[in-house]
């Protein structure tokens, strides 16, 4: 007995020693690249299904070029471009095929607008003469070929503009564009942020005719931000920023004939918003989706070019409301596929041309949360699921009357396919809380795999060096609900210690954090708290998505309160455990995990000592149309659901140490929100700490920006927890 204990003891020991060798990970690690993984750069598929395109850089002479690869064998097939055989262009960081893939759109000089929308200069590469034709000498946006290559169309200066390749000539489609009030071709600022796309025209498939939106945003009240720069006044920049309540922009939907360079006006009767256009395979048939201003009605409907005139093809209802997805795809004969929330569970169904249900194509008490495609010869439809549970992602296949579905890639994590464009292959990127991606060639029909393609052996190789600590999934039984949370303890955890609790949300509608992938740069700031001694948790609470509709429209009507208790529950729940501190507890978010931090603090102030809040909401009066009011409907019509949980209207409940951290460029998330935190928290003589980051917006980013972030919030939670 006396030999096995000393045994015992001399494992935990020499366990202790190995731990106290390794390194910690630092900030300056973690925001200067040195955990990065690498992958497959702009990855594309060829058209005849054979060969796949990826981007690549030359690390010795810092060419970049587009690079063909054979599936079958992964060996490079050829170059298509390169920038060591192009004078005028010394980079490219994106590229677009034609339909018939003999010419391809480069991107250069790229600088980011808001969240998704750039500008840059373009320029279309023949591969076959090898010419290099530059599209605009101005920085332009979202420039698209035609299917015949012949012709690219872009915004300038919030006008349509085509471009003939064949002439060099370019032509001027609409000239009423206007900064702050009329935009042809993209998306004004609220479409872009809640809507997720920015190009708002789109070709038919003979490139004889291009639908576009107009936006007058005329009657959209103002936003203005101070910009202090460098000069010695600052300056503003002012844009069109909606409101909850306020008016949104007029949206139109219109045509323009490229041989008869006429435009004209479509009506869509009663429609508010018009999230999405998208032509069938018919080239005089458009497809275009419209909801309400609360957003709980959604038409897909049809427009015959040919005459303008509208039908409608299917409705969408729900009690709360409709997410637009991009799921819509035409199959040859314009029968469609649709995704829909309307048993309860996001899954596929199967509509003929004239919008009657045909068939439920996916059932069960999981969602659908990718889309890849449909296979017209083997009559199979591929997607992506959380069948292999809520926190997994899988592969799967099934025939379009949802018979003989196939596994083919669900190895516990995330599993993410991308297809040829013949459906023999997919490429399937693989992650889990273990293993960062791994990227391996598969036959599509049986998902056996064929290669290995790349893997990130070379990274986990550097973490053996460091202290890392594994994520432990569960789940914790607060207010009726079995919530999805992941802990990570100590490398040297003892059960008879006690430990400061930290926890992390973001908790907004549909959103996921407790998930089995690799980690992100928050996860491994977490690990370095950690390894100083920290446990840090998760917990998905309701309003979270992927575990049914009704769970996460639960909390429609009132943002933030139910997320608010699900974690003050969790966390008095955690403080039992015999190894948790319960008088070291602490929480933190950003945005949306801001605004729950900032409420956790108040009201569950005999509960949490700490929180930080990063570029929080304090008030939804404050945050978009889009947004809000499909969550919230407008502040007149639920004003206690907007104020009930705002936190700058209880501030006298803080007690405990709070961090407010905002950057004053803020066009998401307006630094306003913090400020009107400041001055009531001020009111109320109650201390706290707080950080402006001068002109950084939502993602408070750039430079040592990161670094020094990162770097207070680590000293505030070392300090007050």
């Amino acid at each position: 007995m006396r030999k096995i204990f000393i045994l015992a003891v001399f494992a935990v020991c020499f366990q202790s020693y190995i731990t106290a060798q390794k390194k910690q990970i630092t900030v300056e690690a973690i925001y200067e690249g040195e955990f990065n993984t690498e992958g497959l750069e702009v990855l594309r598929s060829m058209k005849n299904g054979r060969q796949y395109t990826v981007l690549n850089t030359n690390k010795a002479t810092g060419a970049v070029s587009i690079d063909s690869y054979d599936y079958e064998t992964l060996e490079k097939t050829g170059t298509l471009v390169s920038t060591a055989n192009l004078p005028d262009i010394s980079s490219f960081t994106s590229y677009q095929f034609s339909d018939d893939e003999s010419k391809i759109l480069l991107a250069t000089e790229m600088e980011s607008i808001f969240r998704r929308s750039t500008l840059g200069i373009f320029y279309v590469y023949d591969v076959n003469s090898k010419e290099l034709i530059k599209v605009s000498d101005s920085k332009i946006q979202e420039p698209t070929l035609s299917s015949n290559g012949q012709k690219v169309a872009y915004v300038l200066d919030n006008n349509l503009f085509l471009m003939d390749l064949t002439t060099a000539n370019t032509q001027q489609i609409t000239s009423n564009g206007e900064k702050n009030r009329i935009i042809n071709g993209v998306t004004d600022w609220v479409y872009e942020e809640e809507f997720a796309f920015v190009r708002a025209f789109e070709w038919n498939s003979d490139g004889s005719k291009i639908a576009f939106l107009r936006f007058d945003e005329t009657n959209v009240p103002q936003f203005s931000m101070d910009v202090y720069g460098t000069e010695k006044y600052p300056s503003q920049y002012v844009f069109k920023y909606p409101k909850a309540g306020e008016e949104n922009a007029k949206v139109s939907l219109h045509l323009y004939d490229v041989s008869s360079e006429a435009i004209s006006n479509i009506n869509l009767g009663e429609s508010y918003y018009i999230p999405r256009i998208k032509w069938m395979n018919d080239a005089n048939v458009l497809s275009v989706q419209t909801i309400n201003r609360h957003q709980n009605h959604l038409k897909l409907q049809m427009v015959d070019a040919r005459n303008n005139m509208v039908s409608l093809l299917l409705e969408e209802r729900d009690a709360a409301y409709v997410d637009i997805t991009d799921n819509l795809t035409f199959l040859a004969d314009d029968s469609f596929i649709w995704t829909s929330e309307k048993d309860g569970w996001n899954h596929l169904y199967l509509y003929d041309s004239s919008g009657k249900l045909m068939n439920q194509i996916t059932k069960g008490d999981w969602e659908v949360t990718n889309y890849y495609g449909y296979d017209q010869n083997e009559d199979k439809i591929y997607y992506q699921s959380t069948e292999n549970g809520s926190i997994n992602r899988g592969v799967y296949s099934v025939e379009s009357n949802g018979g003989k579905k196939k596994s083919l890639a669900v190895e516990s994590g995330k599993n993410e396919a991308s297809f040829s464009a013949d459906f023999t292959y997919f490429i399937n990127t693989f992650s889990n809380i273990q293993t960062p991606p791994t990227y391996t060639l598969h036959k599509a029909l049986t998902g056996k795999k064929l290669k290995d393609i790349k893997d990130n052996s070379t990274l986990l190789e550097k973490l053996e060096n460091y202290k890392t600590s594994p994520k432990e999934f569960s789940t914790i039984r607060v207010n009726g609900y079995d919530l999805n949370m992941y802990m990570i303890k100590p490398l040297d955890f003892d059960p008879g210690n006690k430990y400061p609790l930290f926890m992390y949300q973001y908790s907004g509608p549909g959103s996921q954090n407790v998930s089995n992938t690799w980690m992100n740069d928050r996860d491994l700031w977490h690990q370095m708290l950690v390894s100083e001694g920290y446990i840090v948790v998760c917990v998905d609470g309701r309003g979270t998505g992927f575990k049914g509709r009704d769970f996460k429209k639960v909390t429609y009507l009132n943002l933030v309160k139910y997320e608010t208790e699900d974690q003050i529950a969790a966390a008095k729940k955690l403080s039992e455990l015999d190894y948790i501190d319960e008088n070291r507890t602490g929480i933190w978010g950003w945005s949306f995990g801001g605004h729950m931090a900032t409420n956790c603090i108040l009201k569950g102030n005999d509960t949490f000592e700490m929180a930080i809040a990063v570029a929080p909401v304090t008030s939804w009066r404050f945050y978009d149309t889009i947004y809000t009011e499909r969550f919230m409907r407008t502040p007149a019509e639920n004003p206690e659901g907007y104020d009930d949980n705002s936190p700058f209207n209880y501030p006298e409940l803080l007690k405990g140490d709070y961090l407010l951290v905002h950057g004053s460029g803020d066009d998401n998330v307006h630094v306003q929100n913090t400020m009107r935190m400041i001055e009531a928290l001020v009111q109320a003589n109650k201390p706290f700490d707080w950080a402006i980051y001068p002109d950084k917006n939502h993602s408070i980013k750039g430079g040592n920006t990161r670094i020094h972030l990162f770097n207070k919030l680590t000293n505030f939670v070392k300090e007050k927890l």
